[in-house]
């Protein structure tokens, strides 16, 4: 069975999607961007607090389904520059201290809002 995660907690879509979906015991969370869900604008900063603030949006989308960062398989991250990846790296790892998901890293030609980072999550129980 197929169900909607929904949380005030993180952005809102800006697409036809879902933040999330769980089925299966397995979640699927769409890309999220550093948009600030109490703004709804990009976080001011580089990739670090970009990075941040997409880690934050993921986390409070897992706590909204009942998971948390030790529950994530795999990760895809986007980045508009790949100069960018020893501090997104450095950033993303601190919310990985053990076991870290299975992960890739492209870089891309632009992302939605002019962000510098967005990162696609899976987790499972």
């Amino acid at each position: 069975m197929k169900k909607v995660i929904f949380t005030d907690h993180a952005p809102k879509a800006i697409g036809p999607y879902s933040q999330a979906i769980e089925t299966n015991g397995m979640l699927f969370i769409s890309g999220q961007v550093p948009i600030d869900p109490a703004t709804g604008k990009i976080v001011e900063g580089g990739i670090k607090e970009q990075t941040a603030q997409v880690m934050k949006n993921i986390g409070s989308i897992l706590k909204a389904a009942g998971y948390d960062y030790s529950d994530v398989v795999k990760s895809t991250c986007l980045l508009s520059d790949m100069s960018n990846f020893g501090e997104m790296n450095e950033v993303y790892g601190s919310f990985y201290s053990e076991d870290p998901p299975a992960r890739a890293a492209y870089g891309v030609v632009r992302l939605p809002l002019g962000a510098l980072i967005e990162i696609e999550t899976i987790a499972a129980k």
